[in-house]
C-alpha cells in the first residue's frame, strides 16, 4: 500500500516547508511520495534531503491560488499513493513512524476512509479544542470514531476520496472537510480520530484569515444545501445563526458572517446529494448529528 503526502504552500514559509517535507520523506517506511503544490506561487528551492529509500519529491505549481480544497484536489490527482496524507507547510510529523502506522491501519480496515491526526503544540501548550473533531474534545489522547476531520492533519484512502468526488473546490476555505466527510459516511465508510497518529502545528487562530467569517458562513449554507435533507438543513442553519449570535461579540464579525450567509443562499452551492436519513441516524449515534 503506497503512501503519498500532499503539501500545499504559498511559497512564503521556506524553513517551515523544508521541515514539513523532511518529516514526510524520512518516515521509516522509506517510500513516501511527496507532492508539493505551489498554490498560485513558486515553490522555493528545497533544502537538500538525505537519501531515504524510495522516497521522492515532486513540485507542482498552479497558475493561481485555487484555495485549499482545490489545491489539495490537484495534489491528489497528481500523486499515485493508495493513501494520501495532507500536511500544511507549517506542520510536521512528530516521529518517523506515522506512515507505517497509517499503512497498517488502512491495510487492515477496508472500510476506513479517513484518519484524523492528533495535533500537538510544538511549544508544549495544551492544544486547541478545534483540533479534536468531536463535541467531547476534553481528552485529545482518546481515539474515537468521528464525523469530520482536520484537513491539514489527516490520511485519506485515495479510492474513497475519488469515489465521492474529492473536496468541493469552490469552497476555497472552510468546511470542505465536513462536506467530504458527510459524503464518505453516506457511502458506508468510517472516519477515525487516531490519537496515536501525531503531528505538530503552531497554535494559530483560524480568524487570522481576513475572510474567515464570510467564508465560514457562506460555506455552512452550501454544506447544508448540498448534503442535508431540507428539514435538517433548516434546523442546521438556524442552529448556527443562534450559536453565532451568542458567541460573537464583534459587530464587524457578525456583519461579515451574515454577509457570507446571504451569499450562501444566493450563489450556486454545487451538486446536491442529500444524505440518507440512515446516515443522519448513524451520525447521531456517533455523537454528532448533522445539526451542530
Amino acid at each position: 500500500m503506497k503512501i503519498s503526502c500532499v503539501i500545499l504552500t504559498m511559497g512564503n514559509r521556506i524553513a517551515e516547508l523544508d521541515r514539513a517535507v523532511e518529516s514526510a520523506v524520512t518516515q521509516t517506511d522509506g517510500d513516501v511520495e511527496v507532492v508539493v503544490v505551489g498554490n498560485g506561487a513558486d515553490v522555493p528551492k528545497l533544502a537538500e534531503l538525505p537519501p531515504h529509500g524510495a522516497a521522492s519529491v515532486r513540485i507542482i505549481r498552479t497558475q493561481e491560488n485555487l484555495g485549499i480544497p482545490e489545491g489539495r484536489n490537484v495534489g491528489v490527482r497528481e500523486c499515485t499513493g493508495d493513501v494520501v496524507l495532507f500536511l500544511d507547510d507549517d506542520g510536521w510529523y512528530a516521529d518517523d513512524k506515522v506512515a507505517a502506522h497509517v499503512r497498517e491501519r488502512f491495510a487492515a480496515e477496508p472500510d476506513l476512509a479517513v484518519i484524523s491526526f492528533r495535533v500537538m503544540d510544538p511549544d508544549g501548550g495544551a492544544g486547541q479544542r478545534r483540533h479534536v473533531p468531536r463535541l467531547r474534545a476534553g481528552d485529545p489522547q482518546r481515539s474515537s470514531p468521528v464525523t469530520t476531520f482536520l484537513g491539514g492533519a489527516c490520511a485519506i484512502r485515495r479510492s474513497a476520496f475519488l469515489q465521492v468526488g474529492g473536496l468541493p473546490g469552490h469552497f476555497f476555505y472552510a468546511h470542505e472537510e465536513t462536506d467530504l466527510a458527510w459524503r464518505l459516511l453516506g457511502e458506508g465508510y468510517r472516519i477515525e480520530y487516531d490519537a496515536d497518529a501525531v503531528m505538530y502545528h503552531p497554535q494559530v487562530p483560524p480568524t487570522r484569515h481576513a475572510e474567515f467569517y464570510r467564508l465560514n458562513a457562506r460555506n455552512r449554507v452550501w454544506l447544508a444545501r448540498r448534503n442535508l435533507p431540507w428539514p435538517l438543513a433548516g434546523v442546521y442553519l438556524l442552529d448556527w445563526i443562534l450559536l453565532t449570535l451568542v458567541r460573537e461579540r464583534s459587530s464587524v464579525a457578525i456583519r461579515s458572517w451574515f454577509r457570507g450567509f446571504g451569499e450562501g443562499l444566493r450563489e450556486p452551492a454545487g451538486e446536491r446529494r442529500p444524505m440518507a436519513w440512515r446516515t443522519a441516524w448513524r451520525m447521531l449515534r456517533l455523537g454528532r448529528p448533522p445539526i451542530v
